[in-house]
């Protein structure tokens, strides 16, 4: 069952309208026509809803409970993923996963955030919320990746750093600085996709990559809408007017440099249709992969380093 978001209540209706009459239906009554025009409309409807989303809808189908993480993606895409835990210096973190995986006969150094789906798997997984031994599992992850010339895939899904006191007492920002160190030094191609949620440092910690694609509804902010709505407006009822100021969507960030590929999801959200979501994000960073693969670990930091000073600034004073 899918679960509606509140600007999808139309469509809603007309579903739970679909299923009376599928329920109601008999040998001696042919509803078929009927259910056939409600369907349709159905479609339309949602097509029409998704073909024109405001910032803070898309922000809400980015947090969708149902919206596939970094096990649905591993299940739908990569084959032979071997986990690889623990940081060497602290613990083991379930909110960043990693491991050898192989995406179409081509081994890469896979890493990513988990949310979980259900109550039991989020607070595991620490809602997706990475803690400093998990961003130094990632480096550790990273640097093993140069050392076998493996390429890096990282798929961004997260709120934000998890901000508890235990995190900062161990570490957390310099353990975020030097992830984004480890992406940006990385002898080997890195491209990363932002899945879901890219929130704050806790994404750009793994998506510091030459190239970054991002998910056609996904949002990329350095805060949430809500903490900048309580920032500037001291309240976060005020969280749809900051998405709209933030330019947080796939769609401004690609104008801006930001992001370099928007990747398509099935109409209604990647939620509707995992596997043809994975699909599309499996080829488009089988393409990617392919443009970064000839290239020399110079090449490839030239390029980071040429993606990240063009952020923001005029066509002028771009280097290159």
């Amino acid at each position: 069952m899918i679960s509606y978001l509140e600007f999808e209540k139309p469509v809603a209706a007309l579903q739970e309208r679909i299923a009376e009459l599928r329920a109601a239906g008999g040998d001696d009554v042919d509803i078929s026509s009927e259910l056939q025009k409600l369907e349709k409309k159905s479609d339309d409807l949602l097509a029409q809803a998704y073909a024109s989303l405001t910032p803070w809808q898309k922000t809400q189908v980015a947090r969708h409970p149902q919206r596939p993480h970094f096990r649905d993606y591993v299940d739908h895409m990569f084959t032979d993923f071997m986990p690889l835990g623990g940081d060497r210096h602290f613990g083991e973190d379930e909110a960043i996963m990693g491991g050898f995986a192989t995406l179409n006969d081509r081994k890469v150094m896979l890493i990513g955030h988990e949310k979980g789906n259900d109550t039991q798997s989020r607070l595991r997984h620490n809602f997706g919320m990475g803690k400093p031994e998990g961003y130094r599992k990632a480096i550790r992850l990273m640097e093993l990746a140069g050392r076998f010339g493996l390429p890096v895939v990282t798929l961004v899904d997260t709120s934000g750093a998890f901000p508890g006191i235990e995190a900062e007492e161990r570490g957390q920002a310099e353990a975020i600085a030097r992830s984004t160190e480890a992406c940006l030094a990385l002898p080997v191609p890195m491209v990363a996709a932002i899945v879901g949620e890219g929130g704050s440092g806790g994404a750009v910690a793994l998506a510091s990559a030459e190239r970054v694609l991002m998910f056609e509804h996904a949002v990329y902010s350095v805060i949430s809408p809500e903490g900048c709505a309580s920032i500037l407006w001291r309240t976060a009822e005020k969280a749809p007017q900051a998405a709209e100021a933030m330019k947080m969507t796939a769609q401004d960030l690609i104008g801006l440099g930001v992001i370099d590929r928007i990747v398509p999801e099935p109409v209604g959200g990647a939620h509707r249709d995992p596997a043809q979501a994975a699909g599309a994000l499996a080829g488009a960073l089988e393409e990617e992969l392919d443009m970064l693969g000839g290239k020399s670990a110079k090449q490839l930091r030239r390029m980071r380093e040429d993606r990240f000073l063009k952020i923001g600034a005029s066509p002028r004073t771009r280097r290159g």
